[in-house]
């Protein structure tokens, strides 16, 4: 990974820009990447979200949504090199939803856990922690920690009143197999995730992320995340909420392109920001190992290896991806770090190769 001699950090109510000619970047061929994405915006996600909700339910019941929502704003998008913001464009202080992108701040408040030891250790059963019948069962008592991070579960029931063969994209109907042997993306499964993290750290996932995260990397105060309706629960005597792990249903996290770019740099960073260590190193590690059973995948970040997910990215290179092709691209050989917002899922390995074209030498 290149970095300066001393890596710069943003502070709360500043982030230094520099030329991309000041680190190493062609301006002109910066600028075509920053065109490119501005005139790529996603064809598929209307502006009013509604439409969206309204389209899925109509085919299948299940889908309606049980948490809040909002009308997107516009693509948009921000490029950091060595930390140093090198091209912005559109509003990247708008709050938005961001679907998928959520799953990576799952993982990242379970890394919290995990750091604190309120998680002995990650092949350990999620029954030993989650002691309320959820994980009861032939198959779902043996479902582990990593097993949930990397979408392995094969976990069986409802949730919120979702269950979990609503979000089955292999076959509704299928067999299910032993868990950490098949993997499967879904939402409700990710959801369980974060009740599982709720009940290990016994505090609600926005109110630990802000105090250990959010706050000391300086991000804004104007991100949310959002469970659902039906996802209330009494912990220790009080009322708190479960919150998602994306928008399938509504809820997850809502937040500015900038702050993702904070939460993006901090792992770029390996967990070190301003003297201290936020997010362990060996998390990140963890987080970034491809997955037993799918590569591309680690703890709730799609990786790389063999350009097999984005052919013109560098196999150092990680993910968190949200639906309507909202994404963190953390690319640490070349010590850059990306966040992009409603672009066209089709045309987005071509922004990266657009990108890494400016990168000199």
């Amino acid at each position: 990974m290149r970095m300066t001699a001393t890596a710069y950090e943003p502070g709360r109510w500043d982030w230094e820009r520099r030329e991309p000619a000041e680190v190493g970047l062609d301006a002109d061929k910066i600028s075509e990447a920053v065109a490119f994405s501005a005139a790529h915006e996603n064809p598929a996600m209307p502006y009013r979200l509604a439409e969206f909700y309204e389209q899925r339910v109509a085919e299948d019941p299940w889908e309606e949504p049980i948490g809040p929502y909002r009308d997107r704003g516009a693509t948009n998008g921000l490029i950091t090199r060595n930390g140093y913001i090198v091209a912005e464009w559109g509003d990247t202080a708008r709050v938005d939803m961001t679907f998928s992108v959520a799953k990576s701040y799952v993982a990242t408040t379970t890394g919290l856990a995990w750091d604190a030891g309120l998680i002995r250790d990650l092949n350990d059963p999620v029954r030993d922690y989650v002691t309320d019948g959820t994980f009861d069962g032939d198959n779902n008592q043996q479902i582990t920690w990593h097993h949930l991070l990397q979408q392995t579960s094969e976990w069986e029931g409802t949730l919120w009143e979702k269950p979990d063969l609503a979000d089955r994209r292999q076959g509704r109907e299928r067999t299910l197999n032993a868990p950490g042997t098949f993997y499967e993306y879904n939402d409700v499964r990710v959801n369980l995730a974060a009740y599982a993290a709720l009940r290990a750290l016994r505090r609600p996932l926005p109110e630990v992320l802000r105090e250990q995260i959010m706050d000391p990397i300086g991000a804004s105060h104007t991100w949310e995340w959002h469970g659902y309706d039906t996802s209330w629960i009494t912990l220790d005597g009080l009322k708190v909420q479960s919150v998602a792990g994306g928008g399938h249903y509504g809820g997850g996290v809502w937040a500015s392109t900038r702050d993702h770019a904070r939460f993006g740099l901090l792992h770029l960073r390996r967990g070190h920001w301003g003297g201290r260590q936020l997010l362990s190193e060996a998390w990140i590690g963890r987080a970034t190992t491809p997955g037993d059973v799918n590569p591309t995948y680690g703890y709730m970040w799609w990786l790389n290896p063999d350009r097999q997910l984005f052919p013109s990215a560098p196999e150092s290179s990680f993910f968190a991806l949200g639906l309507g092709r909202n994404v963190i691209w953390v690319e640490p050989e070349h010590d850059l770090l990306t966040v992009v917002r409603w672009t066209d899922a089709d045309r987005f390995d071509e922004f990266i190769a657009l990108v890494l074209a400016a990168v000199a030498g």
